[in-house]
């Protein structure tokens, strides 16, 4: 046996055995691991911790940054100089009718300063009938600019009831604040009225803005002779309110008052004058007894409980009316003349006015003349005098407008309001729509930029200066109190996701065109550096569309915008498009596609590619996409519907859908009164599904309309075939807008709407219709002469309509029956329905 080891243990070993020690060793390691398992869950939480924070914030920041851009205006250098409107930069510009809403006033191109005429006829049936603002309610037999070339003169024609008013205004440039300008009223009554001549009461106002201050000086007791004034934009002015004259009635006498008080606000304007009219006051006609009469008095502003007075007083602003009551016939002046007219050679009233304004007329008839040539094309001067109203109404219809938009992003909670801004432009109709539509403004201007390219090109400046970051214009510009007082509240706020149709590109095409054409004229001259000064805003403009208008499938597009509420109405509208209740598919989806959003990019790419190849710029892109949204092949990929044998949109759609009235349960014995009345709501009577929506009208012409077809093109001879069917879209007034074979043709919307792009003839689509039967009649292809033989009778067709409606009703329309041919909706609608004197003109 071997000798047994003894093990020796010291003082400072472990009195265990090895054996021992082990799951010592492992708890230890066990520990550390959980320790550090620990460790690592809370170093993670921790992070995660930090994370979720700093992502929290970063959310907070991006959706703070994101809702403000909506109101962030684009940071590229404005199109427009900050003083481009102001009397010493456009002198000639800085004053005019630039108040459209209004039957008669001028304005200058700012904020304030606005000088006005209102009038009643005193004695009449009905107690109040004060003429202001533009109303159709007014009844007018009508009101028209007969001519106005934009800049210097103008003539007004406006016939209400017994009597008419021609107002006449003429210009004359000099000093630093615009120069001097004088009015004149002649009052007379109508051959077939009664023998009693009408006594009417003119009202002239003048507000200053909240910088200047206006003194008012008496003649004759109560008579105001003039007023004298001081602003920072206008210096020193005097404006001279001349006597009646009479004519043979030398016996007349007139009767004077005056009202002198403060304005809060320019929509207030009417309703002061109203709460000051009294009728203490007595007039003596030449013959007959004495009577009292309608006139301003003192002004007491209406207490309202817990009014509080406003804590800047200097945000009113001095107002100031002359009354004069007079019996017809008669002529009045009235006269402004600015204080730094230091050297004029006269006074810019009776005979010398007179000779000015024949002047003028004179320089107008050449012009019209020279540029649309209507009596070398054999029309009659009937037809030409239409044609130069039909002009003049829309140059007369020219607004400069200031004031904030109310607008809203789907970063918002609540709209906010845009940053305030001026926009110079014309207006769709003075009564109804007087303000600013973005795809009006576009057909507006291919008139316009015929007669005066550098309002064009300054009109333009001002709508791409209102854009914001993103590249987004507001599609309906309702700038300030004024404006918005006259739009019902559900279609103030403008989203920022919402387009319209950019036809804008269509004057710019036209400026282009001229450039080419006539590039050593003056007045086009100025527009190559006018594109350089647009190039940057123009390609944010083209890409917002194009960003945010896409469609599901690649190069399709689709409008934002739809109503959501679908169980309101027939057939969900889309305002953005321009169409508003044209047919699209039944159920709104992110699923549609829009062949006339597809036309309008294939178009707005086109010139895109123009203008930067014109400046240098690059263009290849655009030209790429141009030519693949121009390709016939993919346009029939995404629109071509064999079923309608036309072109057309596509979504989630049925066609069995009706109004029904909703059933409401009234218990018995229960008044019916207590309980909600029935509505008309939407009954679908069949589930919608993905197809082509094969609505036959406007939209499905787009491909034509803009010219995007092929000459050779199958699918033209359908479009021709359908446009000359009377059973579909041929009328002898022009073409409708939607099939009398659809069943939505005619179709209210909803209870309140009735239809407006179901069936009646517009002029803006019909223009392009006959522009593009130009086109293909004067291009080699095998439906040549079917076009040129629509072109002739579609052409002839609207002129003899528009023009007849004018000549019996006195108002050029918004829209024409398609049965009867008759004006109707809003009049005047002197925006594109002006289009007619193109047409005319054959100038496409």
């Amino acid at each position: 046996m071997g000798r047994q080891r003894k093990r020796v243990v010291t003082g400072d070993a472990s009195p265990y055995s090895r054996r021992d020690e082990r799951p010592s060793a492992l708890n230890r390691k066990e520990k550390k691991k959980k320790t550090d398992i620990g460790k690592l869950f809370i170093n993670i939480s921790i992070g995660l911790c930090i994370f979720s924070l700093m992502w929290f914030f970063y959310a907070v920041y991006m959706r703070s940054s994101l809702s403000k851009r909506v109101v962030t205006l684009h940071p590229s250098s404005r199109i427009l100089d900050a003083n481009s409107t102001t009397a010493k930069v456009s002198s000639e510009r800085f004053w005019g009718s630039y108040r459209p809403q209004v039957y008669f006033g001028m304005k200058t191109r700012s904020p304030r300063s606005v000088v006005t005429m209102m009038w009643m006829r005193q004695f009449s049936n009905s107690d109040m009938n004060l003429r202001h603002t533009c109303e159709q309610g007014d009844r007018l037999q009508g009101y028209s600019w007969l001519m106005h070339d934009g800049l210097t003169f103008g003539v007004q024609e406006m016939r209400d009831n017994d009597f008419t008013l021609t107002t006449e205004f003429v210009k004359r440039i000099g000093g630093d604040h615009g120069g001097d300008w004088t009015w004149r009223i002649t009052a007379k009554q109508h051959q077939s009225s009664a023998s009693q001549p009408p006594v009417i009461s003119l009202m002239f106002y003048a507000a200053a803005d909240t910088q200047g201050s206006l003194q008012t000086h008496m003649e004759e007791k109560n008579r105001l002779a003039s007023i004298t004034g001081f602003s920072e934009e206008l210096g020193n002015f005097k404006i001279t309110f001349r006597k009646p004259v009479t004519g043979e009635l030398s016996s007349t006498k007139y009767a004077y008052n005056y009202l002198q008080t403060l304005s809060p606000g320019l929509e207030k304007l009417t309703d002061i004058v109203k709460l000051s009219l009294n009728r203490r006051f007595v007039f003596s006609p030449p013959s007959g007894e004495k009577r009292h009469y309608i006139g301003v008095d003192t002004y007491k502003p209406p207490h309202h409980q817990n009014q509080q007075k406003a804590a800047d007083p200097r945000k009113e602003s001095d107002f100031v009316v002359h009354q004069v009551t007079v019996q017809t016939p008669f002529q009045i002046e009235v006269l402004f003349e600015s204080g730094s007219f230091y050297n004029r050679p006269n006074q810019l009233v009776g005979s010398i006015m007179t000779q000015e304004l024949e002047r003028r007329k004179a320089e107008f008839n050449s012009k019209f003349e020279k540029i649309f040539g209507l009596e070398s094309k054999g029309f009659s001067q009937t037809h030409i005098k239409f044609a130069k109203a039909a002009l003049s109404n829309m140059l007369g219809g020219m607004g400069y407008f200031y004031g904030e938009s109310v607008v809203q992003s789907v970063y918002n909670e609540y709209p906010l309001l845009y940053p305030g801004g001026a926009l110079f432009t014309a207006v769709p109709s003075r009564s109804f729509f007087p303000r600013g539509f973005l795809w009006d403004e576009g057909f507006h201007q291919l008139l316009l930029s015929k007669w005066d390219p550098q309002l064009t090109r300054e009109v333009i400046g001002h709508w791409f200066d209102l854009m914001n970051i993103e590249g987004w214009i507001p599609r309906e510009q309702i700038l300030g109190d004024e404006a918005r007082s006259k739009v019902p509240a559900e279609f103030i706020v403008q989203r920022n996701e919402n387009a319209n149709p950019p036809t804008l590109f269509l004057a710019l095409q036209e400026l282009i065109e001229q450039l080419s054409s006539k590039s050593d004229e003056a007045a086009t001259r100025p527009t190559l550096p006018f594109l350089r000064r647009l190039f940057p805003r123009l390609k944010t403009w083209f890409e917002w569309y194009n960003t945010t208008q896409t469609g599901p499938k690649p190069n399709s597009y689709r409008w934002r915008g739809r109503d959501k509420d679908t169980n309101l109405y027939l057939n969900p509208k889309t305002l953005t498009s321009g169409l508003d209740d044209y047919p699209r598919a039944s159920h709104p989806s992110a699923d549609e596609r829009h062949v006339d959003l597809h036309c309008w990019m294939t178009l707005s790419s086109g010139i895109m590619a123009s203008i930067a190849q014109l400046l240098g710029e690059p263009h290849q892109d655009y030209k790429v996409l141009h030519d693949v949204l121009r390709d016939n092949n993919l346009l029939n990929d995404l629109h071509w519907s064999e079923q309608l044998r036309a072109f057309s949109d596509y979504g989630n759609h049925t066609q069995n859908v009706s109004l029904q009235r909703e059933k409401v349960y009234v218990p018995p014995g229960q008044p019916r009164h207590q309980f909600p009345v029935a509505r008309l709501v939407r009954s679908v009577r069949r589930a919608p599904k993905l197809q082509y929506v094969n609505a036959l009208g406007y939209v499905s012409l787009f491909p034509f309309l803009l010219q995007i077809l092929q000459p050779d093109s199958p699918k033209l001879e359908h479009i021709l075939r359908d446009m000359r069917d009377p059973t579909k879209l041929w009328t002898p007034f022009g073409l409708r807008s939607l099939s009398k074979t659809d069943p939505l043709y005619m179709e209210r919307n909803t209870e309140h709407d009735p239809p407006y792009w179901r069936g009646p003839v517009w002029i803006n689509i019909n223009y392009l219709a006959v522009r593009a039967l130009y086109h293909y009649g004067n291009t080699e292809g095998p439906y040549q002469e079917k076009a040129a033989d629509l072109y002739k009778e579609l052409r002839t067709n609207i002129i003899n309509n528009v023009y007849a409606q004018f000549v019996e009703t006195g108002y050029i329309w918004e829209q024409y029956n398609d049965g009867t041919g008759r004006g109707q909706g809003s009049h005047p609608f002197t925006g594109w329905s002006s289009l007619t004197v193109l047409m005319m003109a054959e100038h496409y």
